[in-house]
């Protein structure tokens, strides 16, 4: 891994227009190859953080720096919802991007059938979203963020509807892709337990208004195999997050582990 982070938040506040205080002093810096998890209360912000680092929304106040080359970094996203073309087969939902950005059909195809590969979604490419699980479309909403070969990938609660069987499949498969193609992964989620099993760092935030209150360093290896989960230093980060954000929410939230 580089020496450098390849982004920096500084004290970045974020104001909407009707006066709602978003984001305050907010700061917060992302190391290249690593996966960062966002957790906190609903309306801390999380998801703002998400968009000013996309470029979807604007920062009020602060500074956002990116390391190195800024046009060396390809940022993707992967939303709450899939947000297929129902009318469009799963091969025609991923090349997308590639149609939008003019990339020529055969090279297109070409970069498809990779990412469709690295879902595990071989043979499904001329299935519709409408035969598919909420697992599979999802795939399919990962793969078509992979088609542009991203090296940062932002994540807003992708698997927050998905069964816990299909979560933790999708979790496992998505540690050892940021793992092959060590990717920046930035990760928002209301669960502890995903945001552990994840992430080389764990940040948790407050609201009102939304800001960093603790940030704490996953130190078990990468990537991380489903037994991690039974592990007695899982359950202890488990418990540093959980304190920290009972601590944001003042005090409302138990765990039970």
């Amino acid at each position: 891994m580089e020496n450098h982070p390849i982004l920096t938040l500084e004290q970045v506040g974020k104001t909407y227009a009707n006066g709602t205080v978003a984001l305050q002093d907010f700061n917060l810096t992302v190391e290249p190859g690593t996966i960062t998890s966002l957790v906190g209360p609903s309306g801390c912000g999380k998801s703002t953080v998400l968009r000013i680092v996309s470029g979807l929304g604007d920062l009020t106040t602060g500074r956002l720096t990116w390391g190195g080359n800024h046009s060396q970094h390809r940022l993707a996203y992967v939303f709450q919802e899939a947000a297929l073309m129902p009318w469009a087969t799963v091969i025609d939902n991923v090349r997308l991007p590639l149609k939008l950005a003019g990339v020529p059909k055969r090279q297109a195809l070409e970069l498809v059938s990779e990412a469709i590969a690295q879902v595990g979604l071989q043979g499904f490419e001329r299935v519709y979203p409408r035969e598919l699980s909420g697992g599979m479309k999802m795939r399919v909403s990962i793969a078509r963020a992979l088609v542009t070969r991203p090296n940062v990938l932002l994540m807003d609660e992708p698997f927050g509807a998905l069964d816990e069987m299909t979560r933790g499949k999708l979790n496992q498969d998505l540690l050892h892709l940021q793992y092959q193609r060590q990717l920046t992964i930035l990760f928002v989620t209301h669960s502890v337990y995903e945001a552990v099993y994840l992430a080389h760092r764990v940040v948790v935030m407050a609201s009102q208004p939304g800001r960093v209150v603790a940030e704490i360093a996953i130190d078990s290896p990468h990537p991380r195999e489903p037994d991690y989960r039974t592990s007695s230093q899982f359950n202890h980060y488990c418990r540093a997050v959980s304190h920290h954000l009972s601590e944001a929410m003042g005090g409302s939230m138990a765990i039970a582990l």
